[in-house]
């Protein structure tokens, strides 16, 4: 190893001869994800072009030239290459093992995630990794020294090899243009796995849309609504946001592991045909209270304008969000009440960085006992089946799977450890949901009080489908185990504004995060003029009278203030 040290800390090149073979290696080393992913493509093609196939390499790595080319000069030549190849080496990392595709979204994702959830990624293969294809490639150019010509000639230098470079991709594009024109339109997505640009252009967007774009007017969409109810009996609803929960794994839905055992004996109702608006936490959750559907979710327009939640609590019910999520409501909860569950180690259900969801029983049961108002919504926001630390999110004494697996590493347990730990998770959840039950069937037995419960999660996960691990994979071709969400609803027999009948007959329909706005007004009988009657796809269930109070003209008019 010193011999290694100390042949590197004595060779010199120049600049272009480090530019070169640095971008050889993030090109040709660092983009293998890209460059497999496109053979794949163009080798299932009719009557594929061999030379096409071999253009490709040659065409990226002289991309590569030109963009890092265009930057090196001097004192920046060597920060700008340690920099490319330390973001690409955990690019490449995270897309050969878990499958993701560093795009907007994911850019977006990683920028709101709090240090405890970035730190479950952290184990020793992915250590490893990164010490062999970042750090030490890093530590070779931070070694070498380089010669530098005087500054024209150095100038004239770069621009020959940047030169050189554009006429090898215009060569290669009037040779083959149809070609990469073709696979580029019909593979979009491939463009995401080209390391580390696609990420550099989301960061960039990313960055200019949160942080200089002038903000927007807040948008009101209802000064006045109102909540209407024919009896006097107290009302309270529970939302429980599940995180990374997907449908498949459901025994309710048909999975054939009994991942239901408990809410299965407590008739509820669940509907196996729901879809995400997004693939991640950071878009489903913003995105799900919103008046805006996912074909035009826009989380700058969102966030000026109320939700859902803003106009439930603006109708006079007490409004209350619990959060076993790192204190994550992407904003949804700003102008409501909050309590963030306390992940001190005091508490048996916590760690110190996560809590159980069991410890959201407490504050539950609080707020229920010290009900003040004739309308409650209570919104729990769970941890649910976050990744990749699945075995963190159920006491091992509620482990009904075996053999799970005990690590973050999930590329490394076999297949079956990793399901049974997810269905684990899953198992879990269904527990926490019967307690909530359980609470909530109380209330009409001893208070006298109409209780209803909302379960639906922002988004699925992949297990190693097709190589996929995690979530946050671009909608446009994300794996169906990312977009299928489960949704349950439960109510005690007291109700009367809904046939359970026939909401038990609507299970199969097609439904997804976009109706969810429309669907909580009606549960909570909220009337207002942002409520559309064509979006409740609970409204064919619902009882005349109950119709009759809550739905509000078909005009949707909006105020704006400043």
């Amino acid at each position: 190893m010193k011999n290694i040290i100390f042949y590197f800390k004595n060779l010199t090149i120049t600049t272009n001869q480090l530019l070169f073979f640095t971008c050889c290696y993030i090109a040709l080393i660092l983009n293998l994800p890209f460059l497999i992913k496109a053979t794949k493509v163009i080798t299932t093609l009719d009557n594929y072009d061999s030379l096409f196939l071999m253009s490709l390499p040659v065409f990226l790595l002289s991309l590569t030239m030109i963009i890092q080319g265009l930057f090196a000069f001097r004192w920046l030549t060597k920060p700008l290459l340690i920099t490319t190849v330390v973001i690409s080496s955990l690019i490449f990392y995270g897309t050969i093992t878990y499958g993701i595709v560093f795009d907007y979204g994911m850019v977006q994702n990683t920028i709101e995630t709090d240090s405890a959830e970035a730190l479950s990624y952290i184990n020793l293969p992915g250590t490893l990794f990164f010490l062999f294809f970042g750090l030490l490639p890093s530590f070779i150019i931070y070694k070498v020294k380089l010669s530098y010509k005087p500054f024209f000639k150095e100038l004239l230098s770069r621009l020959k090899i940047i030169t050189y470079s554009f006429g090898v991709v215009l060569l290669i594009a009037s040779l083959f243009y149809s070609n990469y024109a073709s696979v580029g339109r019909n593979n979009r997505d491939l463009l995401g796995y080209i390391t580390p640009y696609k990420m550099t252009v989301a960061s960039y967007k990313f960055v200019r849309n949160h942080y200089f774009y002038p903000p927007l007017k807040f948008k009101v969409l209802d000064t006045v609504p109102s909540i209407v109810r024919d009896n006097s009996r107290k009302h309270v609803t529970v939302m429980v946001l599940g995180e990374t929960a997907r449908a498949q794994s459901f025994s309710l839905n048909g999975y054939t592991k009994p991942t239901n055992q408990y809410t299965e004996q407590q008739g509820v109702i669940s509907f196996s045909n729901m879809s995400s608006c997004g693939t991640a936490t950071a878009v489903s959750v913003p995105c799900m209270f919103s008046r805006l559907d996912k074909s035009n979710y826009s989380k700058r327009t969102a966030t000026a304008q109320q939700n859902v939640i803003d106009l439930i609590n603006l109708a006079g019910a007490d409004v209350l969000w619990i959060s076993n999520n790192n204190g994550s409501c992407k904003g949804v909860c700003t102008r409501v009440k909050t309590i963030q569950v306390d992940t001190d180690k005091s508490n048996p259900l916590c760690d110190g960085e996560y809590c159980f969801d069991e410890a959201l029983l407490a504050p539950l049961k609080n707020k229920l006992n010290n009900l003040s108002h004739e309308n409650t919504l209570i919104v729990l926001h769970m941890i649910g089946s976050h990744g990749p630390t699945y075995f963190k999110r159920y006491p091992k004494e509620k482990s009904v799977f075996t053999p799970d697996c005990q690590r973050s590493d999930i590329q490394n347990c076999s297949q079956e450890q990793l399901i049974n730990t997810y269905d684990n998770t899953i198992a879990y959840t269904d527990l926490v949901l019967s307690k909530v039950i359980n609470a909530l069937s109380t209330l009409d037995k001893k208070d006298n009080i109409e209780s209803s419960l909302l379960y639906i999660s922002d988004h699925g996960e992949s297990l190693g489908e097709s190589g996929v691990y995690l979530h946050g994979l671009p909608y446009a071709f994300a794996p169906e185990e990312q977009t299928h969400v489960p949704m349950i609803y439960w109510t005690d027999p007291m109700q009367t504004d809904f046939n359970t009948q026939c909401l038990s007959a609507l299970s199969k329909a097609p439904m997804s995060h976009d109706n969810v706005f429309d669907t909580l007004l009606s549960i909570m009988s909220v009337k207002s003029k942002a409520y559309h009657i064509d979006n409740d796809p609970f409204i064919d269930c619902k009882s005349e009278h109950a119709i009759a109070r809550t739905t509000p003209s078909p005009t949707l008019n909006m105020e704006i203030i400043d």
